[in-house]
């Protein structure tokens, strides 16, 4: 879809996987509830690792946990977690994999609030996507004031692994904002809903 030399620098000249995920799903907009939930928790395993690690860890991620079923997730009693703990095909960091039925219950909560997370978390934006697309060449930030005060509320509700970094890459990922740069025509595609 994009040429390398027009693609967002992080999504260039890497892994095959990375890149497919870069031109068919990050920044797209998304309003489905699993694939919201998903990406939450793949985004709060990533803290401290490379994007690529976790992506490549992904599959083995949704068949350890139910494909990310946040329903089935909230049940994982202490067995399970010591099974996720010695799970070679999944990051394997006790806080990480403890947060999994935080952010599973807290997930929950916030669909009984709100009537689904998609209306809390489009909520920040009124629906729409916010752009904040780099010139080419610009180091994108690492958080926002928006990813601040997201981060900030995501805490007060009991969810972990959501610090500003780690929302504000969340947001990047599931649409709510348009990162790619300038020159990516990937970023164009900001309309289109998932």
């Amino acid at each position: 879809m994009t040429a390398d030399d027009d693609r967002c620098p992080w999504a260039s000249g890497g892994s095959e996987l990375m890149t497919a995920y870069h031109d068919t799903e990050w920044g797209v907009p998304s309003h489905d509830e699993g694939y919201l939930f998903e990406l939450l928790l793949l985004e709060g395993a990533q803290a401290g690792l490379s994007w690529n690690t976790v992506l490549n860890k992904r599959e083995n991620y949704r068949a350890a946990l139910d494909g990310f079923d946040p329903r089935r997730i909230v049940e994982y009693g202490p067995e399970k977690l010591e099974a996720l703990l010695a799970d070679p095909g999944i990051v394997r960091n006790r806080l990480k994999v403890a947060s999994v039925v935080k952010n599973a219950r807290a997930f929950l909560a916030v669909q009984d609030e709100y009537g689904s997370f998609d209306a809390y978390l489009w909520g920040w934006v009124d629906g729409v996507p916010v752009a904040d697309r780099p010139e080419p060449g610009q180091a994108p930030p690492a958080s926002t004031p928006l990813s601040d005060r997201i981060a900030k509320d995501l805490k007060k509700r009991g969810f972990t692994f959501v610090g500003t970094t780690i929302v504000y890459a969340y947001l990047q990922a599931v649409g709510v904002v348009n990162g790619h740069t300038t020159a990516c025509p990937a970023g164009d595609r900001g309309q289109q809903l998932v």
